[in-house]
Order: structure tokens, then sequence, then C-alpha cells
């Protein structure tokens, strides 16, 4: 079965994205691998409130990824180029078929409905030197706890840290 990997980028303070949703503030480590961590997803799945700033920037889609966005307002007629589904249950039928792991990115509430559902299987959080002070959290108003195990970690030259932990169920 594929695994659904919540990877995201997060501030000291716990935030995803600034108070209006800003993601300047997330920097790339020249000792990252992007390309070593794109060739093991084949799917993006977002939310809409993270699909939205992807549109606006004209970035709705990585070469070689299917892109699903989980939405009940947004038109699959106005998107041609990604997936529109309106429930998270779509996704059980896509995790359990053939391919790459599947990235969760981005958006704290859709990583709460998932999680909670039992559909989670990673988290994998770059932490970045920076407090903001306010934002969008990473796991906004869980209704139960979510228990991680720490599976690898790595310090980088830049101040930031990766922390990949697996969901226990």
């Amino acid at each position: 079965m594929r695994r659904m990997r919540y990877s995201v980028a997060m501030s000291l303070d716990g935030y995803i994205a600034g108070p209006k949703g800003e993601f300047d503030w997330i920097k790339t480590d020249p000792d990252f691998d992007f390309n070593a961590l794109f060739s093991q997803f084949d799917t993006i799945v977002a939310g809409r409130g993270t699909f939205e700033p992807m549109v606006a920037v004209g970035r709705t889609s990585i070469p070689g990824m299917k892109t699903l966005v989980v939405s009940r307002t947004l038109r699959p007629e106005d998107h041609p180029d990604v997936v529109i589904v309106p429930e998270i249950a779509a996704l059980k039928d896509m995790k359990a078929s053939p391919g790459k792991d599947i990235w969760l990115f981005g958006g704290g509430k859709l990583f709460r409905s998932l999680a909670e559902a039992g559909m989670v299987d990673t988290v994998e959080v770059s932490v970045m030197p920076i407090l903001l002070g306010d934002g969008v959290t990473l796991a906004p108003n869980l209704s139960n706890w979510i228990k991680l195990s720490l599976t690898n970690h790595r310090v980088y030259s830049s101040g930031s840290v990766s922390l990949e932990y697996t969901v226990r169920q």
C-alpha cells in the first residue's frame, strides 16, 4: 500500500504559513536534495486553502506528479490540469492503488481530517529557524491526539532541522 506522507515546512513556533498565508519565510537549504524528495512521490494532495495560493503563483502541479485537490467548492472545469475530489473518502482507493508515495502538500485542516481518519502514515516536518508569532498551525484543532514515533532526523547548515515521524495507530 502507498504511504500518505505529510511533508511540510514549519516555523519553530508551529506555523506552516504566516497569518495571511505567507510562505516567503521558508528558505531552501543548499544541502537539501529536492530531486531525491520529488522522486519518492507520484501524487500530490492539497486542500483548497493550499491550492488557491498555488493557482495565484501559476504552479498548480509538479512535473511527473498528479495533483489532487480536496474541495467541495472548486469546479473541476475551472482547473482541468488537476483532479478535484469533494471528500477525503475518495483518497482511500487511491492510497490502495499501485504507485509511489502520496505527498500531503501543506494544509493543516486537510492533514487533521486525514490523520483523524487514519489515512496519514508519516509526518515529516522541516523546522525553519524563524518565529512567526501567528499564522496557520501545523495541526489545527485536533479532536484526538496523534501519537508519533521518530524515525529520522537531520540538521542542515542553514539551521533548519528535518524530523520524520511514523504515525502510531
